[in-house]
């Protein structure tokens, strides 16, 4: 079975089949989930709570995404309330965006770093967004000490990640490692110490190549297991096996 390490399942894109894309899943090999909440709205925080109340399957994340960052004064008391909730078992998606830059660039850095105490208080694992801004990214990890987390949607260089795994964290490829012209991405799931190795979908951004353009979902994380194990020659079921065992490891999670 596997294990779709990060899915905005209370997106409001979902809002009229939730139900449906989450037997969708289940019908094509999805054993657990891991289900993120960035919008902190009335609506996503109710169908948050919904979730993790109605699916024994799946499991929480919550954090201010860096495009909010400048927010917030007004998300804050959100987020400690979400991370109340039973089977939170991760504190996410935080960090650095600089290639939008929809929140300053300072505010972003503060509020990544304030989250990283937050979860060090709360004894969760972080779940960590990247783009373009890698390098401060990593730093402020090391100052904070952190060694409990995963690099989501990982699309950086092999010196970055090692950099990651040299931290403790794990390393996670989303849709895009199926893109045909995807090659360092490629590279990066051929190389990843198979133990330190998790896959997502992101949904419901970034579709695997097959269903590119359409709205990604988590049933469509086998197509990500099937790349992956093309380029390291392994069976998919190998693949989906050993990464659902790293991420029930990372967010102590028992098998279902």
């Amino acid at each position: 079975m596997i294990f779709d390490s990060h899915a905005h399942l209370s997106d409001p894109h979902f809002k009229k089949d939730r139900a449906q894309v989450i037997e969708n899943a289940r019908a094509h090999g999805v054993g657990q989930i891991l289900s993120v909440c960035s919008l902190f709205t009335d609506q996503e925080t109710e169908a948050f709570a919904e979730l993790l109340e109605h699916y024994d399957f799946i499991f929480g994340s919550a954090g201010i995404h860096p495009h909010d960052a400048k927010q917030r004064n007004g998300l804050w008391s959100r987020l400690e309330k979400t991370l109340q909730m039973k089977k939170i078992v991760a504190l996410g998606e935080i960090g650095l965006d600089y290639h939008y830059d929809n929140s300053p660039r300072q505010v972003q850095k503060e509020v990544f770093r304030q989250q990283l105490k937050l979860a060090k208080g709360w004894s969760l694992p972080v779940v960590i967004h990247s783009r373009e801004a890698m390098m401060e990214t990593l730093d402020i990890l090391r100052s904070e000490d952190v060694h409990s987390g995963v690099m989501h949607c990982f699309s950086g260089s092999e010196e970055e990640m090692r950099a990651c795994l040299n931290l403790g964290l794990y390393i996670s490829v989303a849709g895009p490692v199926t893109f045909p012209r995807a090659t360092r991405l490629q590279r990066i799931a051929q190389t990843v110490p198979l133990d330190r190795l998790l896959v997502e979908t992101d949904s419901p951004y970034l579709a695997p190549q097959p269903v590119r353009g359409r709205r990604n979902e988590p049933a469509f994380v086998r197509y990500i297991v099937e790349k992956i194990g093309q380029l390291r020659g392994m069976p998919p079921e190998l693949v989906a096996e050993i990464t659902a065992q790293n991420a029930r490891r990372l967010f102590g999670i028992a098998e279902s």
